[in-house]
């Protein structure tokens, strides 16, 4: 009988630029599978699965609680939500309206990128602060925490600080700023693991609420992410997200995660309602971020890394590119640079146009590198993508 996919007429590819979105993200261990199709199964009260889940999230996470999303995206556009409206139904039931509302969040200017398309679909304006100058090559300058205090206003909902190795200002002066006027910080960590160190490092450094993806290095499903947090902005999270055609009557939540009793009644569906996360997609990354923190980074790092060295054995004698593998990252890549920099686009293309496809990081490709990544890669590919290599070097 021919498979899903061949019934789909979709072909599956050989993935060597890492777990990103469009690619379908990393694949899911037995063990995560298996708990996916437990779920299955049986249904369950959602907002429950939901308060058990953000329990173990904030053991992990060192946050007062935690919330299963529907990615990070979504992650930060519901906790830009929370933080708009706090805890007032009334005014979770008008957005994307914020008029009346604190309806601005700051971000550096250096900050700013495709994925803060989830912050502005809340209704707020962004506030740019700060100048990059480093990276256009002008200067060393890049925002510092003074220019974000100095930005706060009494419209200020939040400020939002996107998470880098090299990210300026550093985080702990940017919430010791936001504490002194009483603003919250959401960190945008969605690839920033490995470390797991990193599951408890921005909320130790003061952030309010932290956004995870589920699908990339914590092997869970791709349409999750982890939201964690201080406890008033996961409920207004969970009350913006969960279905709410309830009586308020017969509405029970579980108290870990809403209290009931402090609300004049229950919102409407929220801005949230079409991120909806299934029972599966919770139990599948409830699975997998244990099996993460269970690893250690080093087992993890050598795993990926040994990976990276049998491909660079199997291209050693590739004419006319230097290869070396990275190390000095969290995820070890493979670097093959071409003697010829406009050849770069043309070897991507027959990688991806052949026959097993194969799909390489092009974040360098115009310097005529191209990166490969070991995350979503099984040991059994590393000599299909060597010997599409050696094809299409010698055409």
């Amino acid at each position: 009988m021919a498979s899903v996919l061949e019934q789909l007429g979709v072909r599956p590819i050989i993935n060597a630029a890492g777990p990103v979105t469009r690619l379908s993200g990393a694949c899911m261990d037995a063990d995560v599978i298996d708990a996916m199709g437990e779920a299955a199964r049986v249904c369950v009260d959602i907002a429950q699965m939901q308060a058990a889940a953000g329990q173990l999230i904030a053991g992990i996470t060192g946050a007062e609680s935690g919330y299963v999303t529907s990615g990070a995206a979504a992650g930060l556009m519901l906790a830009t939500a929370a933080c708009v409206t706090e805890m007032d139904p009334g005014k979770m039931n008008r957005l994307p309206d914020t008029a009346g509302m604190k309806n601005e969040v700051i971000m550096p200017r250096s900050h700013r990128n495709f994925y803060d398309h989830a912050v502005r679909s809340v209704g707020i304006t962004l506030v740019e602060v700060g100048i990059s100058d480093r990276f256009s090559g002008a200067g060393v300058r890049d925002t510092e925490a003074w220019e974000i205090a100095d930005a706060i206003t009494d419209q200020t909902a939040a400020i939002v600080y996107v998470a880098q190795s090299f990210a300026q200002p550093p985080l702990s002066q940017v919430t010791a700023a936001a504490r002194d006027h009483g603003v919250p910080v959401i960190v945008d960590a969605a690839g920033q693991l490995p470390p797991a160190a990193n599951l408890k490092r921005f909320i130790r450094e003061g952030a309010d609420a932290v956004c995870f993806s589920g699908g990339k290095t914590i092997g869970g499903p791709q349409g999750t992410g982890i939201l964690c947090g201080r406890s008033e902005l996961i409920t207004a999270v969970a009350l913006q997200h969960l279905d709410m055609d309830v009586h308020f009557d017969l509405w029970t939540p579980p108290p870990a995660l809403i209290h009931k009793a402090i609300l004049p009644g229950a919102p409407q569906h929220g801005i949230g309602r079409p991120c909806k996360v299934g029972k599966e997609q919770i139990a599948g990354l409830m699975v997998a971020l244990k099996k993460f923190v269970a690893e250690s980074d080093e087992t993890r790092y050598a795993r990926w890394l040994q990976r990276m060295e049998h491909l660079a054995d199997a291209i050693r004698d590739l004419p006319g590119c230097d290869i070396r593998i990275d190390h000095h990252r969290a995820i070890p890549v493979l670097r093959l640079a071409l003697a010829h920099a406009e050849m770069g686009m043309d070897l991507a293309r027959q990688l991806m146009e052949g026959d097993p496809s194969i799909h390489v990081s092009t974040s360098d490709i115009y310097d005529g590198i191209l990166i490969f990544s070991p995350v979503c890669l099984s040991d059994d590919m590393i000599q299909p993508i060597a010997d599409r290599l050696k094809q299409a070097m010698s055409g």
